[in-house]
Parts: structure tokens; C-alpha cells; sequence
């Protein structure tokens, strides 16, 4: 059995809350706070992959032993790539 707390909302959200749960969307308040304590804490753990994720990629990068590229080098190859892109939309 869950612990009985006493919180304060906002109003709007008391309302977005009472709807929810009128309109059959939750079995009850506990419900509808369980799911977004839940999809509060999902998001979190995605958040800290994708933190991850960009930092794994960032060190990857810092530690790549290849010269680093100019930026007339990357406008060159992102020009390069454009073109071909645009020329295999017009041959499909």
C-alpha cells in the first residue's frame, strides 16, 4: 500500500488533472500521477542516453587522429553532397 501525501497544484493543472480522470482517461488521481511520475522518469533515463550518446561521439571526435577539416573543406563536401542529392532526385 502507497503512502497518502497531501500536494498543492495549480489550478489549471488540478483541472487538466479532474478532466482526465472524468473523462475515463484514469482509473483514478493515483493513476494519472503514477503515469507521469513514470513517463517523467522514461524521459530522464532517455535524456541521460542521448547525453551520453553525445559525449561517447564528442570524445570519439577529440580523440580522432585525423587532421582536423577547414571550413572550405567542409563547404566543398557538403556542396558535393548536395549536388548529388539533388542529381538522383531528378534521375528517380
Amino acid at each position: 500500500m502507497g503512502e497518502t501525501i497531501s500536494i498543492t497544484l495549480a489550478p489549471d493543472t488540478l483541472r487538466a488533472v479532474r478532466e482526465s480522470v472524468e473523462a475515463g482517461e484514469y482509473a483514478s488521481v493515483d493513476a494519472l500521477l503514477d503515469e507521469a511520475v513514470h513517463a517523467l522518469q522514461r524521459q530522464r533515463r532517455e535524456d541521460a542516453e542521448r547525453l551520453d550518446d553525445i559525449r561517447a561521439r564528442i570524445r570519439r571526435s577529440l580523440d580522432d587522429p585525423r587532421p582536423d577539416l577547414s571550413i572550405e573543406e567542409v563547404q566543398e563536401d557538403l556542396d558535393r553532397m548536395f549536388a548529388e542529392a539533388r542529381h538522383d532526385t531528378r534521375r528517380a
